[in-house]
């Protein structure tokens, strides 16, 4: 019990040097610059996210935002947008001005698109129409030396707006994605970044409120005790317990093997899921609801396993053959659960096409190699037995069947 508690002990320790500022996970701000290829504006800001900055300039005589947004592509056939929502920090309900390449020309374009709520859940494709707001001009022009869209290239989209009068905090919104289909943008990546991708900043005084976003630290301490737990220990205990628990040279001891395994992979996992409500308090509007819901599947049906343990009933009672059943069908759903919230994680991530997404998959394609060669063994040695058994069962009754005539 006490290694539990060390072990929780030390994770929120991490915790804490990730999330607090000035920790492991503190990220150093970047540089904006008040000079533009379009013009040189008043002022500016660094965004928290993807390496973007704001520069502005403010006529408070007649509510007119000057800005000029600066953003990087991700795709040669990609897009950049940026934009203002009057209502809130967030992606539905913005007005935006989005930069591609023209489809036919190959001309770069900033066309404008309203984010309605149908956008968000992909119910329709997102057509460019004229903005709700007062948008007086907008630009979009690629940084030197890029000269046509590419990944890593720079673009400015500059406009400008007419706001309302005395309105001096503005919701700003950006995103960048991979593609778009004829002049439809189609959905941005999910990163914790990308889905981050909004600050509400004080015009006046350049001071911004940005929702704040996991450390990079939380993240991988977060994902490896999950993959090496949930992914792992978890599965590699289940089947510790159905192809050693048959063998009778083992005795009781892959009973305590079992319960070593499956103790230390449930300890792991519930830190891996504290640090997973840890990051969901520390990033407010950044969720992933299958991921979540996954998660949260997991970790009660690990919980009710081990709650089991302490009403499991002896094996005399008659209750223990129900007590078994419910046992089997808890863990097994555990595992599979862990087990695909554990790819859905790399998809969270970004880590989809990486070497730590073949590294897992090596080892779960080994471990079920394994229990596949030990089933195949465990029926052949069932079959054996049970022929054995029949020839048994044979020669008794042939030998009952002889003394039997014997007596007549």
């Amino acid at each position: 019990m006490w290694q539990a508690r060390a072990s929780l002990l030390v994770a929120v320790t991490v915790v804490a040097a990730a999330v607090l500022p000035g920790g492991a996970g503190a990220v150093a701000a970047g540089r904006c610059t008040t000079s533009t290829p379009v013009k040189a504006y008043d002022k500016c800001i660094a965004l928290p996210t993807q390496g973007a900055t704001l520069a502005w300039t403010y006529d408070a005589r007649n509510a007119t935002l000057d800005a000029a947004f600066t953003g990087s592509f991700i795709s040669p056939s990609g897009w950049v947008a940026w934009g203002v929502n009057t209502d809130a920090p967030a992606m539905t309900g913005a007005r935006v001005l989005a930069a591609f390449s023209d489809p036919s020309t190959g001309a770069l374009l900033a066309l404008p698109f309203l984010l309605s709520p149908d956008v968000k859940l992909q119910a329709s494709p997102l057509v460019s129409r004229p903005l709700d707001i007062p948008l007086l001009a907008s630009s979009a022009s690629l940084l030197a030396p890029a000269r046509t869209v590419r990944d890593g290239a720079k673009v400015t989209i500059a406009a400008t707006i007419r706001l309302s009068p005395n309105r001096a905090r503005v919701h700003f919104v950006w995103n960048r994605g991979l593609y778009v289909q004829g002049y439809s943008p189609t959905i941005h990546p999910t990163d914790a970044s990308d889905l981050a991708s909004h600050a509400t900043v004080d015009i006046l005084t350049t001071a911004t409120e940005a929702s704040p976003i996991a450390s990079t630290t939380l993240q991988w301490l977060h994902g490896s005790l999950n993959a090496l737990s949930w992914g792992l220990l978890l599965p590699v205990g289940a089947a510790v317990a159905r192809y050693l628990r048959p063998c009778a040279s083992t005795g009781p001891a892959w009973f305590y093997a079992h319960a070593a395994i499956q103790a230390t992979g449930y300890t792991m996992g519930a830190a891996g899921f504290a640090l997973g409500l840890v990051m969901g308090a520390a990033s407010p509007g950044v969720t992933y609801k299958l991921h979540r819901g996954l998660g949260i599947a997991a970790a009660t049906a690990g919980s009710l396993q081990t709650l089991a343990v302490f009403f499991r009933p002896k094996t005399t009672n008659r209750y223990r053959k129900y007590w078994k059943s419910y046992h089997h069908l808890v863990g097994y759903g555990c595992v599979v659960v862990g087990v695909v919230n554990v790819f859905q994680g790399f998809e969270v991530m970004g880590l989809g096409a990486f070497y730590w997404k073949f590294g897992y998959c090596l080892a779960l394609a080994t471990l079920i190699g394994a229990c596949v060669a030990l089933e195949v063994n465990a029926w052949v040695v069932f079959c054996r037995r049970q022929q054995e058994e029949k020839l048994m069962r044979r020669e008794v009754e042939g030998v009952v069947v002889k003394d039997r005539a014997g007596a007549f």
